[in-house]
């Protein structure tokens, strides 16, 4: 292996192991420091390079792409504050269990604490958030220290990919000449074939794996199982790639167990929800309240039922992380039931400290090792039946199916879940679905159902900021060729407007659509609602700011569908034929864009205290007409 200077030869013995580690891309942003890792990037045939100005966006480009594909797509910066920069995603994706690789090219460690330009100590600078650190050593051209740098490659990729993946940190100093220039006698002609050129494939190939019970812990669950007739399968926000819907699905048909699946689970959506009973209005009906309302009879038989015959579960198994909806973390808190936690880390991922059990098992091949082992009477059929139901009563009620169910003379408007349930509806099969933090994914949650639409769901739920959420959207449909939608509120869109770069520079098609509330429209479900002026000025903070320009500025095509009360009126029929007319022109709206060519930007102005009053209103009566009297 030849080489004009020991940086280059650095580096290019870094990247090649990347590749053959299985990496087939990389995020690079400009800088002098990184000049040595960009340009072995850039020359190798083997990697795509992305190109981010920013090296926050570009830290969550990559992760994005990493959660759409549960492989790592490493990092390139410069020294300073552009490692900096990558903290947020790293903090992302330690917590929501996503692969990710920071290369942050350093100054050389006599340069450290100096005061020297464009100088910061960056030695362990994400702290915990990530599996694994190491200062790496200057370069050196000798076999011992390039087998070194070949073995801590191939560990890294294979941490961040393992059986707890997440982010991994390599520091990368180079003293200069950092370009690719010729150094007289600084490559020595001798080096050993193995260390200079690499073995054939990774230098350390490292063997996935994954912890699971073994046969007698196994069969002791299945048995618990077996003996259940009122069992919950609850599906959380999965980690990378996600969970196997088909595992899940026989798992159900083996205990006859519902599913409540969170939209992030990858097990709400897809051809499966035929056959199986996947619940997805949970979060419209339950709540602390309604569990233990089906207390033992006096006479320590079966559990009493509240009016409407609702019965809490006596099992639950739990994958993935904690759901999206509170109102499900409450209520299985309060049903007293054992709570089985599967964790392929043996991490604790129940902040309700109700779990019973804690399951060190990949969640999907636990499914399908207790499926194959048979389950029994196949559970309690008016158990499913009541959720099954319930499923039904809420979506009758949310699509105005059931508008005499709504309490109070006043019709319903739109509201911001509606604009999710449009855009759900009219989703091309197959499609990424990349919901924003705040209210999009709470309103997803609540207001889009099981679909046999072929959806894949993704949000950064970790530390549920809502930095990064545009870069995170891109990333994902960078790495696949299904059509992209973006959901994402106007805080966290101009929050992340420098991620719309990727646009053009990463050849990304996008459908954005923009709920634009005019603020944190989160807060209005917050106490701190009723204190003025705080909270307008200080939580809500509307800002005013005009979109069609950004959409100029990044060449979206735009389109507004204003649905606020004022703006739309009373509608043909009041306020229910002015929701039908807004929901309309929205779909009308996001038809054309996947009908269209290139990106697009459909902005949706809603008011959100009128949402939020709207959602309570609808809250109510699906509450009523599940756990009220049946009149």
């Amino acid at each position: 292996m030849t080489a004009p200077n020991r940086n280059a030869l650095w580096a290019r013995a870094l990247v090649d192991e990347l590749v053959a580690a299985g990496v087939d891309s990389v995020v690079v942003s400009p800088g002098s420091r990184s000049t040595p890792l960009t340009m072995a990037a850039a020359r190798s045939d083997d990697l795509r390079v992305f190109s981010q100005l920013d090296e926050r966006s570009a830290a969550y480009f990559a992760l994005g792409r990493a959660r759409r594909t549960g492989s790592v797509t490493p990092l390139i910066c410069t020294s300073g504050t552009a490692a900096a920069n990558y903290h947020p995603a790293v903090m992302e994706a330690s917590e929501a269990r996503v692969p990710l690789l920071a290369l942050t090219a350093d100054r050389p460690p006599e340069l450290r604490d100096s005061g020297a330009n464009q100088t910061a100590d960056q030695e362990k600078l994400y702290g915990d958030a990530v599996r694994f650190y190491k200062d790496l050593p200057e370069p050196a051209p000798n076999d011992r220290a390039l087998r070194s740098l070949r073995t801590t490659v191939s560990r890294a990729v294979g941490t961040a990919e393992g059986a707890d993946p997440g982010p991994v940190h390599l520091n990368v100093p180079f003293k200069k000449p950092l370009e690719p220039t010729r150094v007289a006698d600084d490559v020595p002609a001798d080096l050993d074939p193995v260390a200079a050129t690499g073995r054939d494939g990774p230098y350390v190939d490292v063997t996935p794996g994954s912890p699971e019970p073994g046969d007698e812990e196994l069969r002791a669950l299945a048995n618990e199982l077996a003996r259940t007739d009122r069992g919950l399968i609850v599906a959380g926000p999965a980690d990378p790639p996600g969970l196997d819907a088909e595992s899940v699905t026989a798992l159900s048909h083996a205990t006859g167990f519902p599913v409540l699946a969170d939209p992030l689970s990858g097990v709400r959506y897809g051809g499966h929800t035929r056959v199986a009973p996947v619940i997805g209005a949970y979060d419209a009906y339950l709540s602390a309240d309604v569990a233990g309302e089906d207390d033992a009879g006096e006479d320590g038989g079966a559990p009493d039922a509240d009016a409407a015959g609702w019965t809490d579960p006596e099992l639950v198994l739990r994958l993935g992380a904690s759901p999206t909806s509170k109102r499900l973390r409450k209520y299985l808190a309060g049903t007293g039931a054992d709570q089985y936690q599967v964790d392929p880390a043996g991490r604790w991922r129940e902040a309700e400290f109700a779990a019973t059990d804690l399951v060190v098992a990949e969640p999907s091949r636990l499914c399908a090792r207790l499926s194959r082992l048979g389950g029994g009477g196949g559970g309690d059929p008016d158990w499913r039946a009541q959720w099954e139901a319930a499923d039904r009563a809420a979506r009758a009620i949310q699509e105005r199916e059931a508008a005499d169910r709504l309490p109070g003379d006043d019709p319903v408007g739109f509201h911001e879940g509606d604009a999710l349930r449009v855009v759900a509806d009219a989703l091309p099969d197959p499609a990424t679905l990349f919901v924003s933090n705040s209210m999009p994914i709470r309103d997803l949650d609540r207001f889009v159902g099981p679909t046999t639409t072929s959806v894949t769901a993704l949000g950064n739920r970790g530390v549920s900021g809502i930095d990064g959420i545009v870069s995170s959207a891109l990333g994902a449909g960078s790495a696949t060729t299904d059509d992209l939608t973006l959901v994402v509120g106007d805080l966290a869109l101009y929050h992340d407007a420098n991620g719309l770069l990727a646009l053009d520079r990463c050849d990304v098609d996008a459908t954005v659509v923009l709920i634009n509330n005019d603020g944190g429209g989160i807060f209005h479900a917050l106490p701190i609602e009723s204190f003025e002026p705080e909270f307008t000025e200080s939580f809500k903070t509307p800002h005013g700011i005009e979109f069609e320009p950004m959409a100029d500025l990044h060449g979206l095509e735009y389109a507004r569908v204003d649905a606020r009360p004022e703006a739309v009126g009373d509608g043909a029929e009041g306020a229910d034929g002015a929701a039908e007319e807004a929901a309309a022109a929205l779909g009308e709206a996001y038809a054309r864009a996947k009908e269209a060519d290139g990106s697009h930007l459909i902005e949706v102005r809603t008011d959100a205290e009128s949402s939020h009053r709207t959602r309570e209103r609808l809250a109510s009566a699906v509450e009523d007409a599940v756990h009220g009297d049946g009149d």
